[in-house]
């Protein structure tokens, strides 16, 4: 999808009504721009809490306290090959 808007003398634009629906916006959401080289891409921040299960595990839940647990050995370990 190609859109564009005409930027106002005081920088300012309006997302086409395709590209709000698209990204599912409504008044008061909030968007990030990400700037790589000379484009611009518009981005919809996303809850930590949408990432739910986006990552396929197998096995049992873990804790946090046995993921604090696991990231600490995983840094112990590091810290004695980097010697």
């Amino acid at each position: 999808m190609t859109l564009e808007s005409t930027v106002t003398s005081k920088g300012q634009t309006t997302l086409p009504k395709d590209v709000r629906e698209h990204l599912g916006l409504k008044a008061g959401d909030k968007v990030r721009y990400l700037v790589i080289g000379d484009e611009v891409r518009l981005v919809r921040p996303r809850k930590v809490m949408s990432l739910c299960g986006s990552l396929p595990h197998e096995g049992e839940p873990v804790s946090l306290d046995e993921m604090d647990e696991a990231v600490r050995d995983g840094a112990t370990s590091r810290q004695r090959r980097d010697r």
